[in-house]
């Protein structure tokens, strides 16, 4: 670690603020066909466990011949804790402290979860006033909703889990995936602790 990212981090560990218990990373494709793509990813993962209990991890995707290389390349990574990845087709719920979601779009995972709700509902297992927040998200992939999401390169999130990021904090940063270092991510977290959290009040 350099001497900036020691002082960010001596920064952070003063810091009286709460840090965030899940982060989220939105990337690309492109950005993984990058030489040490997957090296920097294994460290983001190390970075962000100094922090948070929980990591997702999104790659949108232009080329859906892509999905099943990128799939078997993420199940493979070197990770600090238990992976998780979910691709377009998947429906079952990623619950481990590492999600990685491949060109599984915000809308087409909320989209499913009402088809299955209306099922839900047509076979008289529920009641459509019975219907809340949290009989959604029991039909989402990936549950839990991001303190932080990251996003390099470019100020916009795509189709990113556009349920759960609601309350999100959003970092962007100019930062092309490929040269992303410890003191960006350590900035982003900085920038958490600076924000007042209002979660739409």
């Amino acid at each position: 670690m350099g001497l900036y990212e020691r002082y960010l981090a001596l920064r952070l560990r003063r810091h009286e603020g709460t840090p965030p218990d899940h982060v989220a990373l939105v990337i690309t494709e492109r950005d993984l066909l990058e030489q040490g793509a997957y090296e920097t990813l294994t460290e983001f993962f190390d970075w962000a466990f100094e922090y948070a209990t929980r990591v997702t991890v999104y790659v949108s995707v232009l080329d859906a011949a892509a999905v099943p290389t990128l799939r078997r390349e993420l199940e493979e990574i070197d990770a600090p804790r238990e992976v998780a990845v979910r691709g377009p087709d998947d429906r079952t719920r990623a619950d481990a402290p590492i999600q990685i979601g491949i060109g599984l779009g915000g809308k087409h995972e909320f989209t499913s979860a009402v088809r299955t709700l209306v099922d839900d509902v047509a076979s008289g297992d529920l009641e459509p006033d019975e219907i809340d927040d949290e009989h959604v998200e029991r039909h989402l992939v990936f549950p839990s909703e991001p303190d932080l999401v990251i996003k390099t390169g470019a100020e916009r999130l795509s189709d990113f889990m556009i349920w759960q990021s609601v309350y999100s904090e959003l970092y962007f940063t100019d930062v092309n995936w490929r040269d992303f270092r410890k003191r960006d991510f350590l900035r982003a977290v900085r920038e958490f602790y600076n924000r007042s959290r209002r979660f739409g009040r």
